[in-house]
């Protein structure tokens, strides 16, 4: 069990329910980092007490060093910022829980700084995930996965001896708000539709995600990346009741599943606990009174977003950068209500048509196709 952490993306669903964890098991936190909310970033400050808080910006970081004058906390601001909130020495440990590529330089700087890294982020392991896992190789970091279904597998691979016995790696997926729907019928749903997630509660982007199943798309590639196996040995199936969280089927045909109630704080306090098991005060899981639990497989044709991530998946190279970069820009422009939801996977695969995708890229590569892509979504409705 770690003993302090850095928590990147505090005032996010994720950095939230960390905080509770802190709490429950008694753990300091070094340093906060956000983006805005510093109304919560502020609160929380002088609820943790850390030696360093962290924004994006200039100006808000001039705000919050007034609002937290004289309490021996240090503010900084930008990429430096996130690098060193990401690399304190007393840090055992770095929560990634900030949204999209915004996380790739803090966290290789927690991997070079040797961290414990509890992965939150699923973006940075899709469009770079090969060059993340051999840094942290190189640099001896540890990553632990805090999604709800790469938690499973890896509590799940607890079970065996190592990569050889795996046979395959099942993903569930809840389905989203859309489930059983046309692609026609889910291209006209809202905004307020698309939040309406039917058993998590998380941040808007990862709603929308799970609204077109891009994000169980992206979990495919980050299982493929944080498990080392190859994208025939990764499945989806759908679970309506987010009971069982993911599965490993082992070569013998064996199958290991992990079950709880869908609360994020389960994976969280494993990813800080690991390898220890700590005393929860949330309530367990009741076989008795929970729903029957269902599989199904999915549509791929109503959710083309989760049949683009996986061809991506095979293709490699750049072309995931591509997937990520087009699909974040396409769903900050739905949030802003400028396009309609059947319109997200248009934008990204006119994005993956136009921009080639580059075998065995280097950072530089992967940076120049998420610009690209972003360009191209922007490009196609201005």
């Amino acid at each position: 069990m770690v003993q302090t952490i850095s928590l990147l993306g505090s005032t996010g669903s994720i950095g939230r329910q960390t905080l509770d964890v802190c709490r429950e098991q008694g753990i300091r936190v070094a340093a906060l980092t956000a983006r805005s909310s510093l109304d919560l970033l502020e609160e929380q400050a002088r609820a943790f007490r850390p030696r360093l808080v962290a924004v994006t910006d200039l100006e808000p970081a001039l705000e919050l060093a007034r609002r937290l004058a004289g309490l021996d906390i240090e503010v900084a601001y930008g990429l430096d910022g996130l690098r060193r909130a990401a690399s304190l020495p007393e840090s055992e440990a770095v929560v990634t829980a900030v949204v999209g590529m915004a996380a790739l330089w803090p966290t290789m700087a927690a991997i070079e700084a040797g961290k414990r890294v509890a992965f939150a982020n699923k973006e940075t392991l899709v469009c770079a995930g090969e060059l993340v896992m051999e840094a942290a190789r190189r640099y001896g970091a540890e990553i632990v996965p805090v999604d709800s279904e790469h938690s499973a597998i890896f509590q799940c691979l607890r079970g065996g001896r190592g990569r050889e016995e795996i046979k395959r790696l099942i993903l569930t997926c809840s389905g989203g708000p859309f489930f059983g729907l046309s692609r026609e019928e889910v291209a006209g749903k809202t905004k307020a539709d698309a939040l309406r997630h039917p058993n998590w509660s998380m941040g808007e982007k990862i709603t929308i995600d799970c609204a077109t199943l891009m994000n169980k798309g992206l979990e495919f590639i980050e299982a493929m990346r944080l498990f080392r196996v190859t994208p025939d040995q990764v499945d989806v199936v759908i679970h309506r009741q987010s009971i069982v969280h993911s599965m490993v089927e082992f070569r013998d045909g064996a199958i290991l599943a992990q079950m709880g109630t869908p609360d994020m704080r389960l994976p969280i306090r494993y990813a800080l606990t690991y390898p220890d098991r700590m005393q929860s005060e949330l309530p367990g899981l009741d076989l008795l009174t929970c729903p029957p639990l269902t599989f199904a497989p999915p549509d791929l044709e109503a959710f083309p977003c989760l049949k683009m991530a996986m061809e991506c998946a095979r293709t490699g190279g750049t072309s995931c950068a591509v997937l990520n970069g087009a699909n974040e820009a396409a769903v900050e422009l739905f949030r802003q209500e400028r396009i309609s939801l059947g319109q997200i996977p248009e934008l990204v695969a006119r994005a993956l048509d136009a921009i080639p995708s580059l075998s065995h890229p280097a950072m530089e590569d992967i940076l120049e196709a998420d610009r690209k892509a972003r360009e191209c979504v922007e490009r196609a409705v201005s």
